[in-house]
């Protein structure tokens, strides 16, 4: 069993991997063997997922999921089968925990009008400010220079 959540295990036997010639490092190694691994996960006829679930996967992981409703994680950055099998597993499990996180709905709130005047009195101590940073007028250097 594949823990996902506290909530949903998924039995081994739903996840299928397949290895093929990987294009990462390994110099001649990699064009005799087959060390890149997919993941391959059936979200649309998996008996372990709720309808919820599933719907909830395949709205957030839609990119990653084929027509067909099936769920692809791809490793290839070892030189070793097992080191990318591990590697696609853990993202696997990554990606369907992030899915599957339920978001709280934002609950608006009403700004109060003491809040709204701090804001305000801010922006005009704030332009204040700015405008006594503006440039020393001619003028005004002239009566300095004849002191």
């Amino acid at each position: 069993m594949i823990t996902i959540t506290e909530e949903l295990a998924l039995p081994e036997e739903e996840i299928t991997f397949t290895a093929s010639r990987s294009s990462g490092p390994g110099g001649q190694h990699v064009n005799k063997t087959s060390t890149r691994i997919t993941l391959l996960f059936d979200v649309a006829h998996s008996p372990s997922l709720t309808e919820d679930q599933s719907r909830r996967i395949v709205e957030r992981l839609g990119a990653r999921i084929s027509r067909e409703g099936i769920l692809r994680v791809v490793a290839q950055r070892s030189r070793s089968q097992t080191a990318n099998k591990d590697a696609a597993l853990e993202r696997f499990v990554v990606l369907l925990r992030e899915a599957l996180i339920r978001e709280t709905p934002r609950v608006p709130v009403r700004v109060s009008g003491a809040q709204k005047r701090r804001r305000v009195a801010e922006k005009r101590r704030r332009a204040r400010l700015k405008q006594q940073r503006g440039r020393v007028r001619q003028e005004e250097s002239d009566d300095a220079e004849d002191a």
